[in-house]
């Protein structure tokens, strides 16, 4: 398992290399002059030219971009923030336990909902409760969560007042940016299950077990829930590494100072250092989740373990 383990961390350092790449270079080819961004409008053309030259902004692309990885690797820098001149690295640590907070309690929320729906919707085939929980799931799956925060907000805080609008200093805070998040992976993990469920229920050894007179919660949730629990594993780890990279538009709809609300300010501001390190940290979160759910297999499912060691 730990061959396994180091292989996969090995096969993360090519993937990581792409995902800088590519960042780097559309915001490379991305109209604006930092020089000229920091300096202002009222800056004299010699001042921004010794500022790019300073910056190392006049020198090739591949140039630039070498010196950016090797500075990451060696060094964990992640270069100055454009905006106050700060080292990025320290907005990440400031900001990225709020983005997982708010990651980890959608994905609580979109699992728990999610297996109830599917399970029952699965139990009971072609009930109206099966038609209607698949109809919600349908309506969480199509809406933006721009629009999902957005109702949100306007039902829960503006009208009733239940919660607040913005911020992120109490367990208030949190309810409806989990819930606009959670609500779309909801959808997608009780379609998941219920999908696997149908597949599982109608085993020879589910009918066994109902023979045998236990009751039906246990052949529910021992025999059947276990047995569809990869699938289900697989949607749940995709979908948090989503809700990672999703939490942009909520962040920025509830003002909480997370990657995601760094990242668009940054983009407007066009922070290019700060765009690129949210980036990178959301990306090697979701290469991590994989390699977790891959994890999760094997303590589910015993043939899974034996894959694993045999590709290790």
């Amino acid at each position: 398992m730990l061959k396994y383990i180091i292989r996969r961390i090995i096969m993360m350092i090519p993937v990581m290399l792409g995902v800088t790449f590519v960042v780097f270079t559309m915001l490379y080819i991305t109209p604006g002059d930092p020089a000229q961004t920091i300096l202002g409008e009222n800056a004299t053309e010699e001042t921004i030219a010794e500022l790019r030259e300073e910056m190392g902004l006049d020198r090739p692309f591949i140039i630039q971009y070498f010196d950016y990885v090797w500075k990451i690797v060696t060094k964990g820098d992640f270069g100055r923030s454009y905006t106050n001149q700060q080292p990025v690295i320290n907005a990440l640590i400031d900001r990225f336990p709020n983005t997982i907070i708010l990651a980890v309690s959608s994905a609580a929320i979109a699992v728990i909902l999610g297996l109830i729906l599917g399970v029952v919707s699965a139990v009971k085939q072609y009930s109206i409760f099966d038609n209607f929980s698949m109809t919600l799931a349908l309506i969480g799956l199509s809406m933006p969560n721009f629009w999902q925060g957005l109702l949100l907000m306007l039902l829960f805080s503006l009208k009733l007042g239940w919660f607040p609008v913005s911020g992120f200093t109490t367990w208030k805070h949190l309810i409806l940016p989990a819930l606009t998040v959670g609500t779309s992976s909801c959808a997608i993990i009780a379609r998941m299950t219920r999908s696997s469920m149908l597949e599982v229920v109608r085993q020879d050894y589910v009918d066994s077990a109902r023979a045998k007179g236990q009751k039906e919660y246990i052949v529910i949730i021992k025999h059947a829930l276990r047995n569809a629990m990869i699938p289900i594993i697989t949607a749940v780890g995709l979908q948090f590494g989503a809700m990672l990279g999703g939490s942009v538009i909520t962040e920025s709809v509830f003002s909480i100072p997370g990657i995601g609300k760094l990242m668009v300010d940054s983009i407007k501001a066009r922070d290019y250092p700060s765009v690129q390190a949210g980036v990178l940290l959301i990306a090697l979160s979701f290469c991590v989740v994989n390699l977790l759910v891959d994890l999760l297999y094997a303590a589910t499912d015993p043939r899974m373990k034996s894959n694993i060691e045999g590709k290790a």
